[in-house]
């Protein structure tokens, strides 16, 4: 490809002044050095807390940089060198981070997954990494990867809990120590200090990937150091504000946010799906990083509350959530952040701007008998919340945004490290998916000839900056096709830039369900735009050379159990039984003509002309989830092969 590039855009004053009020890090050159400056700007401000791990921790900024020293010196003591990989498969907790950042102040390279991967899948990357130590989250990980783990000449396991260490009988031979050992170890040492550039690599993180083993993405220092500056340019953490973490430590997308947080002085609270809806309203935290999935779950709990007042109730509060619809939609235009209508009219400005004054008193007059209600059930307190790692529904968007809580959306992939585009609080454009950081440039291409396309058009979309890996480990092969030599970084979606600079996808280039008469058909909008049912937990599209499209549905028992007692039918669901009662198909087949038709751009080929119910929910124990929520395609097609072929017979 040798088309010009545009150039990336310049500052804006916000973000000029949000990077000046975080500039103590510029001169940083790994992350670990960020962590000698943090517990000298916020030394007793509390840094972590998990209220749920055993035993429940908690430690300031002070007493957390010295335990990464400790555990560093630790390893050290244990015979860990510079540049040496180290595996480390645990989940969320302090000890992680002490471990993580232990490894990286070693000048190590730290291998990070998650324990409640599959055992195959973790032994792939030990051995694919060249990991010379194992730190694992406790002796039941280790356990599940004997014996084999005990062959791979590993010169230490050592593990996040105190349990005893003496070595177990699956993995005879293998040199075992608890944390506390392996910061006993290197008691009465100094750490032998590894000057690291930012062209050093920092981290094999393996693509969690919906197809195929995983590949290891080498990220550097600098790639991790990008994302804290690009962060602080869009949104500035106060020192000592709240941040609740769920989503896995180890996962590219929550373990960038936590490094920028930490820079800022934030106070990190971890959480997990158990707890997060009392933890939300016990702790009141003012930011917090999901994916769409659990934007989803926390609106359907809010739903399921307001159908279950009385019945004035419910009526009170759709006339306040509908003209609220309507006090928004003219907002937006107003201030020319609607994606569908970018360029309003004079007179479509004058319009909003005739109703924009008596529909704000109503919505005034809901926030505080509605909308303030469902924001203290969420603690109360958001500034804002992120939403990224994958597409957010438009119906979520326009919910959350009605009631007072800011989404800021994102993009990015663990290639990379990942954040590339995120929205800014002064220009968020509901349905698009930012603009890029600082230091990034964005191309839209034709995916056959990769020439550029003009603004407007859709294409494939590259992007080259400081955030773009070094290459895939061990695969260079993989790596010249990711990144070309101009340095342009594929990413597979499909997308489109508007004239201001905002990055709005519609889908992944491998996704596209190209039917007979050949039509491209990108299933995530459709998809979204069916999940607006209360009756549809989960979905996916079929229909790779077929006349038409159909559906893989997972119903939501709950309503649907609510809507078949209303209707009198006298049918269970409990166990996912009579999901094939006639009634049922119609409802289903009524609700997925209505969204799919109301959606913005509708087609006759977006028609889903027939679907099968499933029982059993998509999930990360079944496999046909990522660790992000997203749906592995190939594997629910290969799973329901059988059904998806009866569904087009």
């Amino acid at each position: 490809m040798t088309a010009v590039a545009p150039a990336p855009a310049t500052l804006m004053p916000e973000e000029q002044n949000n990077l000046q009020a975080a500039a103590d890090y510029s001169q940083v050159q790994s992350v670990p050095e960020m962590w000698a400056l943090a517990a000298q700007r916020f030394s007793d401000t509390l840094a972590v807390r998990d209220p749920h791990g055993s035993p429940a921790a908690e430690y300031s900024y002070q007493q957390i940089f010295e335990q990464i020293q400790a555990f560093a010196i630790g390893l050290q003591q244990l015979g860990l060198a510079a540049g040496e990989h180290t595996a480390l498969i645990a989940d969320n907790s302090p000890r992680w981070l002490i471990a993580d950042q232990g490894i990286m102040a070693t000048g190590g390279v730290d291998v990070v997954r998650g324990s409640q991967s599959a055992r195959e899948e973790l032994l792939f990357i030990l051995q694919n990494s060249d990991s010379v130590a194992l730190v694992v989250q406790d002796l039941a990980t280790l356990k599940k990867l004997c014996p084999e783990v005990g062959e791979l000449g590993l010169r230490f396991v050592a593990l996040l809990t105190d349990e005893e260490s003496e070595g177990i009988e699956e993995c005879p031979g293998l040199k075992l120590l608890s944390f506390g050992q392996v910061i006993a170890a290197g008691q009465g040492n100094s750490l032998q200090s590894s000057p690291r550039r930012k062209e050093d690599l920092a981290t094999l993180m393996y693509t969690s990937g919906t197809s195929g083993m995983p590949k290891g993405v080498m990220l550097s220092h600098g790639n991790l150091l990008s994302q804290a500056r690009g962060a602080s340019a869009v949104v500035p953490i106060r020192p000592g504000g709240l941040v609740m973490s769920i989503l896995p430590i180890w996962h590219c997308y929550e373990r960038t946010f936590e490094y920028f947080c930490f820079s800022q002085g934030a106070t990190q609270i971890y959480t997990n799906i158990r707890y997060v809806k009392q933890d939300l309203k016990q702790f009141k935290p003012d930011y917090m990083v999901g994916v769409p999935r659990l934007w989803e779950s926390i609106y359907d709990g809010i739903q399921k509350q307001l159908r279950s007042q009385p019945e004035k109730t419910q009526k009170l509060a759709k006339f306040f959530l509908d003209n609220s619809a309507a006090y928004i939609a003219a907002k937006r235009t107003l201030q020319g952040l609607d994606l569908e209508n970018l360029k309003p009219s004079a007179g479509q400005k004058l319009g909003a701007a005739v109703q924009l004054p008596f529909r704000w008193v109503v919505h005034q007059v809901g926030d505080r008998l509605v909308y303030g209600k469902i924001r203290e059930g969420m603690g109360g307190n958001f500034q804002f919340i992120v939403s990224g790692g994958g597409s957010i529904a438009d119906y979520l968007e326009d919910f959350f945004e009605l009631i007072g809580v800011e989404i800021l959306g994102g993009y990015g992939l663990t290639e990379t490290s990942p954040i590339t585009h995120v929205r800014r609080p002064w220009r968020n454009l509901r349905g698009a998916d930012g603009q890029q950081l600082p230091d990034t440039e964005t191309l839209i291409v034709n995916p056959e000839t990769r020439r550029p396309l003009p603004t407007g058009e859709r294409g494939l979309v590259l992007i080259r900056g400081k955030q773009v890996m070094q290459g895939y480990y061990k695969n260079p092969e993989a790596t010249r096709k990711a990144i070309d030599t101009e340095g342009w970084f594929d990413t597979g979606d499909l997308g489109w830039m508007s004239p201001q600079g905002d990055l709005i996808l519609t889908g992944r280039a491998k996704d596209t369900i190209v039917l007979t008469n050949g039509e491209n058909i990108e299933p995530l909008p459709i998809e979204n735009a069916c999940l607006r049912s209360p009756y549809v937990n989960q979905i996916m599209l079929v229909g790779q050379d077929q006349k038409a499209i159909g559906a893989l549905i997972v119903p939501d028992l709950d309503a649907l159990q609510t809507w078949a007692d209303g209707q009198n039918l006298g049918l269970q669901f409990a166990d996912g039984a009579n999901l094939d009662q006639k009634e049922v198909q119609a409802l289903f087949r009524q609700e997925l003509k209505r969204e799919v038709q109301n959606r913005p751009g509708y087609r006759p080929d977006d028609r889903i002309v027939n679907f099968q119910l499933l029982s059993e929910p998509f999930s990360i124990e079944n496999g046909m989830l990522t660790q992000t929520m997203k749906t592995k395609r190939n594997v629910v097609r290969s799973r329901y092969q059988a059904i998806i072929d009866q569904i087009f017979v």
